[in-house]
């Protein structure tokens, strides 16, 4: 069955192309939270918030700006920088009040024929607890890159990557009664329905991927999970990071890796 795209990503425009942009700008009127980040970027390089209307125009104003520098050197085949702004989910599920999405690995094998794989990842929570109105990045954004601008980092760092299993269990302890989820959803519910949203996000593409033997390539997916269970693509990233600076990733990212090749 073919997903539709509002059953499993945010609300997002593109701010290259103008009628989108446009749009964005006509829905932004009230008082609601957005995140802005830049395409072919990862670590949460370029990415802020978009908190209040105030906020917005500024935004609306500096790419107005650009539109009009590009315009008067006469540059007119640049556009301004590919961003998307993405609805920002209020109301994610925590773990020990901590904001998390989980990663997971896509890997296009083989386009000559197609041959795909999943592989389960991990989790990755922020360092501190979760509030909606903080200005701070490190309690919205997941990624290790932003962690380590947190002070606490260096001291909680084992604690902001957890297994599969560790995530398992604790679903199986905290939430499966109260909100009558099946025995490990986690490796049920999630995992089929992370692959569900792959291979949708897969067919889409695959016109674009080269026709080749020995062509192949490693996906890190990013999920978010809202307190109604209700699971979110946040991004699909080229090039995933590989580090292994916590005993988590030492354990499972050579796997990852090896199994790749």
């Amino acid at each position: 069955r073919l997903l539709k795209m509002e059953e499993f990503f945010p609300e997002s425009f593109r701010l290259d192309l103008k009628d989108e942009r446009n749009a964005f700008f006509e829905l932004c009127k009230e008082e609601q939270i957005w995140i802005c980040k830049p395409s072919y970027s990862n670590q949460g390089r370029g990415i802020f918030l978009l908190k209040n209307p105030a906020a917005v125009n500024t935004l609306q104003a500096q790419l107005h700006s650009t539109e009009e520098y590009l315009l008067n050197k006469k540059v007119s085949h640049k556009v301004p920088q590919a961003r998307i702004v993405q609805r920002y989910i209020h109301q994610p599920l925590l773990l020990e009040g901590k904001k998390f999405d989980v990663r997971s690995y896509l890997l296009i094998a083989c386009t000559a024929p197609y041959v795909l794989f999943f592989a389960q990842g991990y989790v990755r929570l922020t360092c501190v607890n979760y509030d909606a109105t903080s200005d701070d990045l490190t309690v919205h954004l997941t990624n290790q890159y932003i962690q380590k601008k947190n002070s606490l980092y260096s001291q909680l760092k084992d604690e902001t990557v957890w297994r599969m299993e560790h995530f398992n269990s604790y679903v199986n302890e905290k939430f499966r009664k109260t909100n009558g989820l099946p025995k490990d959803w986690v490796f049920t519910v999630l995992t089929k329905r992370m692959q569900q949203i792959m291979l949708q996000c897969f067919l889409a593409a695959k016109h674009k991927l080269d026709r080749k033997l020995g062509y192949f390539d490693l996906i890190g997916c990013d999920f978010l999970i809202d307190e109604n269970f209700k699971v979110w693509l946040l991004e699909m990233n080229a090039n995933p990071a590989l580090h292994t600076n916590c005993q988590v990733l030492k354990d499972i990212i050579p796997t990852i890796v090896y199994e790749s090749l």
